[in-house]
């Protein structure tokens, strides 16, 4: 009988061992990884770590206004390449997949506030004509901003369609 407590307490041992890496730690890869890109472009960027909801969130902030712009791209598209390798490096270190958020610049602070005001219009809308409001296309991040604007103002919210025409749906319950 002396045997069940071992055996009681070795899972718990093996799950603590298991959890991964902390989101701060994510973070601390991250930021080491994205500050090393800073040196080998020549760029000054203040480095920032968060945890929002279940996520790291890294963001290089301007020290010189505009000089950042070329790492975010048209529309984002050169900032979700550096998130997609920033998060493979953090995976590579960690030996866990990573679902941290890279914003530089403002560029995602900014396109999270442009959101939540077209999502918030679009509840207005459900909620004037109790009809769905289906949204323009949007990605993965977009919708997620979307949702979370949605659920908290009450209402219900779906993601319809294929990629890349994958859009949210806004429903009055």
């Amino acid at each position: 009988m002396s045997e069940t407590p071992e055996t009681q307490e070795s899972p718990a041992v093996e799950e603590s061992e298991e959890s991964g890496p902390t989101l701060e730690e994510e973070g601390d890869v991250a930021a080491d990884y994205l500050e090393a890109l800073l040196d080998i472009i020549d760029a000054d960027g203040d480095i920032d770590i968060d945890v929002e909801g279940e996520r790291a969130l890294v963001s290089v902030i301007e020290v010189n206004k505009g000089e950042l712009g070329h790492l975010v791209g048209d529309d984002g598209e050169v900032l979700s390449a550096l998130q997609e390798l920033t998060r493979l490096a953090v995976a590579r270190e960690t030996g866990e997949r990573s679902r941290l958020m890279v914003d530089i610049a403002g560029f995602r602070a900014a396109q999270r506030a442009r959101l939540q005001e077209d999502a918030k219009e679009a509840i207005s809308e459900a909620q004037r004509t109790a009809a769905p409001v289906s949204m323009r296309a949007m990605n993965p991040f977009e919708r997620k901003v979307v949702h979370d604007v949605v659920a908290e103002a009450g209402l219900v919210s779906e993601s319809e369609g294929e990629e890349p025409e994958r859009r949210v749906v806004i429903r009055v319950s």
